[in-house]
Protein backbone atom coordinates (compact mmCIF):
# COMPACT_ATOMS: atom_id res chain seq x y z
CA UNK A 1 0.00 0.00 0.00
CA UNK A 2 1.43 3.53 -1.25
CA UNK A 3 1.66 6.50 1.02
CA UNK A 4 -1.04 8.21 -0.71
CA UNK A 5 -3.51 5.22 -0.46
CA UNK A 6 -2.87 4.57 3.45
CA UNK A 7 -3.11 8.50 3.92
CA UNK A 8 -6.13 8.52 1.77
CA UNK A 9 -8.29 5.62 3.16
CA UNK A 10 -7.40 7.05 6.88
CA UNK A 11 -8.47 10.71 6.08
CA UNK A 12 -11.75 9.56 4.23
CA UNK A 13 -12.53 7.35 7.52
CA UNK A 14 -12.09 10.32 9.66
CA UNK A 15 -14.63 11.88 7.86
CA UNK A 16 -16.26 9.14 8.05
CA UNK A 17 -16.17 8.88 11.80
CA UNK A 18 -17.23 12.42 12.03
CA UNK A 19 -20.48 11.45 9.93
CA UNK A 20 -20.97 8.71 12.72
CA UNK A 21 -20.44 11.13 15.54
CA UNK A 22 -22.87 14.02 14.65
CA UNK A 23 -25.74 11.38 14.09
CA UNK A 24 -25.08 9.88 17.15
CA UNK A 25 -25.04 13.63 18.73
CA UNK A 26 -28.67 13.92 17.16
CA UNK A 27 -29.76 11.47 18.08
CA UNK A 28 -28.92 12.16 21.58
CA UNK A 29 -29.58 15.96 21.57
CA UNK A 30 -32.65 16.05 19.23
CA UNK A 31 -34.06 13.18 18.39
CA UNK A 32 -33.92 10.23 20.73
CA UNK A 33 -32.44 11.65 24.59
CA UNK A 34 -31.90 9.04 27.19
CA UNK A 35 -30.16 5.80 26.90
CA UNK A 36 -30.18 4.86 22.99
CA UNK A 37 -28.97 8.43 22.45
CA UNK A 38 -26.19 7.79 25.33
CA UNK A 39 -25.21 4.65 23.92
CA UNK A 40 -24.91 5.49 20.23
CA UNK A 41 -22.34 8.84 21.50
CA UNK A 42 -20.38 6.57 23.55
CA UNK A 43 -19.97 3.86 20.54
CA UNK A 44 -19.53 6.39 17.70
CA UNK A 45 -17.20 8.39 20.06
CA UNK A 46 -15.23 5.53 20.94
CA UNK A 47 -14.53 4.60 17.15
CA UNK A 48 -14.18 8.18 16.08
CA UNK A 49 -11.49 8.72 18.88
CA UNK A 50 -9.77 5.48 17.38
CA UNK A 51 -9.67 6.09 14.43
CA UNK A 52 -8.90 10.09 15.13
CA UNK A 53 -5.86 8.93 16.44
CA UNK A 54 -4.77 6.62 13.50
CA UNK A 55 -5.11 9.57 11.08
CA UNK A 56 -2.66 11.29 13.34
CA UNK A 57 -0.54 8.47 13.65
CA UNK A 58 -0.84 8.28 9.46
CA UNK A 59 -0.36 11.86 9.08
CA UNK A 60 3.19 11.85 11.25
CA UNK A 61 4.48 8.42 9.63
CA UNK A 62 3.53 9.98 5.98
CA UNK A 63 5.05 12.78 6.74
CA UNK A 64 8.07 11.78 7.37
CA UNK A 65 8.46 9.15 4.47
CA UNK A 66 7.67 12.44 1.90
CA UNK A 67 9.87 14.58 3.76
CA UNK A 68 7.38 17.11 5.12
CA UNK A 69 8.11 20.14 7.11
CA UNK A 70 7.16 19.41 11.10
CA UNK A 71 4.61 22.75 10.66
CA UNK A 72 3.08 20.80 7.76
CA UNK A 73 2.83 17.35 9.79
CA UNK A 74 1.17 18.79 12.11
CA UNK A 75 -1.42 20.94 10.15
CA UNK A 76 -2.04 17.62 8.52
CA UNK A 77 -2.95 16.34 12.41
CA UNK A 78 -5.00 19.70 13.29
CA UNK A 79 -7.18 19.04 10.15
CA UNK A 80 -9.03 15.86 12.12
CA UNK A 81 -10.16 18.41 14.77
CA UNK A 82 -12.26 20.09 12.07
CA UNK A 83 -15.07 17.82 10.71
CA UNK A 84 -14.23 17.23 7.43
CA UNK A 85 -11.57 18.97 6.63
CA UNK A 86 -9.33 15.78 6.06
CA UNK A 87 -10.44 15.50 2.72
CA UNK A 88 -9.63 18.97 1.35
CA UNK A 89 -6.59 18.94 2.93
CA UNK A 90 -5.50 15.12 1.08
CA UNK A 91 -6.50 16.80 -2.18
CA UNK A 92 -5.09 19.88 -1.08
CA UNK A 93 -1.77 17.68 -0.53
CA UNK A 94 -2.23 16.00 -3.93
CA UNK A 95 -2.52 18.74 -6.05
CA UNK A 96 0.76 19.61 -4.93
CA UNK A 97 2.51 16.34 -5.45
CA UNK A 98 2.94 16.15 -1.55
CA UNK A 99 1.60 12.59 -1.44
CA UNK A 100 3.76 11.02 -4.76
CA UNK A 101 5.89 8.45 -4.28
CA UNK A 102 6.48 5.11 -2.45
CA UNK A 103 7.37 4.11 0.54
CA UNK A 104 11.29 5.25 1.54
CA UNK A 105 13.03 1.61 2.30
CA UNK A 106 16.63 3.33 1.13
CA UNK A 107 18.77 6.23 1.67
CA UNK A 108 19.25 8.97 -1.19
CA UNK A 109 22.10 11.59 -1.03
CA UNK A 110 19.23 13.33 0.11
CA UNK A 111 20.61 15.04 3.63
CA UNK A 112 16.78 14.29 4.92
CA UNK A 113 16.93 10.75 4.60
CA UNK A 114 19.72 10.34 7.06
CA UNK A 115 18.62 12.06 10.02
CA UNK A 116 17.47 9.77 12.92
CA UNK A 117 13.72 9.65 12.25
CA UNK A 118 14.16 8.92 9.10
CA UNK A 119 16.56 6.05 9.37
CA UNK A 120 13.72 4.51 12.02
CA UNK A 121 11.53 4.83 8.90
CA UNK A 122 13.70 2.91 6.63
CA UNK A 123 14.48 0.51 10.13
CA UNK A 124 10.40 0.06 10.54
CA UNK A 125 9.82 -0.45 7.05
CA UNK A 126 12.27 -2.83 6.43
CA UNK A 127 10.35 -4.62 9.38
CA UNK A 128 6.49 -4.11 8.45
CA UNK A 129 5.18 -6.99 11.29
CA UNK A 130 6.98 -5.08 13.89
CA UNK A 131 6.19 -1.29 12.59
CA UNK A 132 2.42 -1.76 12.38
CA UNK A 133 2.63 -3.65 15.79
CA UNK A 134 4.58 -0.75 17.40
CA UNK A 135 1.84 1.80 15.61
CA UNK A 136 -1.15 -0.56 17.02
CA UNK A 137 0.37 -0.52 20.32
CA UNK A 138 1.27 3.04 20.47
CA UNK A 139 -2.06 3.69 19.02
CA UNK A 140 -3.57 1.19 22.20
CA UNK A 141 -1.56 2.96 24.87
CA UNK A 142 -2.92 6.73 23.65
CA UNK A 143 -6.25 5.22 23.10
CA UNK A 144 -6.27 3.98 26.83
CA UNK A 145 -4.68 6.87 28.51
CA UNK A 146 -7.30 9.35 27.13
CA UNK A 147 -10.12 6.49 27.99
CA UNK A 148 -8.88 6.68 31.73
CA UNK A 149 -8.56 10.38 31.80
CA UNK A 150 -12.28 10.11 30.59
CA UNK A 151 -14.52 11.95 27.53
CA UNK A 152 -13.64 15.66 26.38
CA UNK A 153 -15.32 17.91 28.34
CA UNK A 154 -15.37 16.23 31.30
CA UNK A 155 -19.06 14.81 31.18
CA UNK A 156 -21.40 12.50 30.16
Amino acid sequence: MSPRLLYRILSIAEAITWTLLITAMLLKYVFAPGDFGDGAVRVAGFVHGLVFLAYGITAVLVGVNQHWRPRLMLLAVATAVVPYATIPFDRWLERRDLLDGGWRRTATDDPRDHTVVSRLLRFGLARPALLASVLVVGLAAVFTTLLVMGPPGGGA
